[in-house]
């Protein structure tokens, strides 16, 4: 099946890399093999940390109820701008009989902050964004940065998940012709350099904390309010 990625901007992933079941829920088989790397890596920075969080660009909405086992603490809330992932969300929410909140949407390249859905769960002590600012418009990766600068509570965390050139080099050939594909498929797509982001992060009241390695060449970049 073709399915859009969680900015809202149409591509088409590979065959067999999702189906979906009769109650709505999509399910992805690329989330089921990261999500617990994802949980391990932030895991010394989360803790027992309370307070909201907010995903941007759920997806389908796996990820998030792998988070909400991991860290109860935190409420979680999941966005997405694509009509059929907030079902999709909303259904594996039912399905979990989640402590999760209702999905909600989101357009990050947007001015998000000022929604009223977000009224009630500002400041956050969490943005999390996975797998989204390589196949989306830069604007999307300014949004994020800009958009947690204004809801991060101070010492409040923005992570990033996903491929990642460091310094203006790739950190793997695969991630190289990864890049290559994806601005043939889009040219405003494409691996984002953590240099970039840590110059936006300054500029929106966020320092670079950390980028951890992670399986399959991936990164978690994190950003702090300071």
């Amino acid at each position: 099946m073709s399915v859009k990625p969680t900015t809202g901007h149409t591509a088409a992933f590979r065959p067999g890399a999702f189906h979906s079941e009769p109650d709505g829920r999509i399910f992805s088989k690329t989330v089921e093999k990261n999500a617990n790397p994802v949980i391990d890596g932030l895991s010394p920075f989360l803790g027992d940390a309370s307070g909201h969080a907010l995903e941007i660009g759920s997806g389908t909405g796996q990820h998030i109820q792998h988070f909400a086992r991991a860290f109860p603490n935190l409420t979680w809330t999941p966005s997405e701008p694509d009509a059929t992932h907030r079902a999709s969300i909303d259904a594996w929410r039912a399905h979990e009989n989640s402590t999760t909140l209702p999905a909600i949407t989101i357009d990050a390249a947007l001015d998000w902050p000022g929604q009223p859905e977000l009224q009630a769960i500002t400041p956050l002590n969490l943005i999390l964004s996975l797998n989204v600012i390589h196949i989306s418009p830069f604007t999307v990766a300014n949004g994020i940065i800009n958009g947690a600068g204004k809801t991060l509570k101070p010492l409040g965390l923005l992570a990033f998940y996903g491929p990642f050139m460091e310094n203006g080099q790739h950190t793997g050939d695969g991630n190289a012709m990864f890049d290559a594909r994806l601005r043939a498929d889009n040219p405003d797509w494409g691996i984002r350099d953590t240099a970039d982001l840590a110059d936006l992060g300054r500029a929106a009241g966020l320092k670079q904390i950390a980028l951890l390695q992670m399986p399959s060449n991936n990164r978690i970049l994190l950003l702090q309010k300071t």
